[in-house]
């Protein structure tokens, strides 16, 4: 992938490059984002939106596991 994580970044997208950021999508949007249609247009920002969440916290979340999965 090689792009840093950002509130815009699609949420398909980083489901498929990040090893593990299912799990922190459901943590915080719940497992209906796996069955949604709008996953691969949708940023992260915009799931916050819809859950009511700070994007910032997902995204800390996911460039958490980034650095974990690069050893750093």
């Amino acid at each position: 992938m090689g792009n840093e994580i950002t509130k815009d970044s699609i949420i398909g997208d980083v489901i498929k490059n990040v090893p593990g950021a299912d799990k922190v999508i459901e943590k915080y949007f719940g497992n209906g984002c796996f069955t949604c249609p709008g996953i691969n247009m949708e940023s992260i920002a915009f799931g916050a939106t819809m859950h009511n969440m700070t994007p910032e916290i997902v995204v800390n979340d996911l460039k958490k596991l980034v650095e974990s999965s690069n050893g750093t």
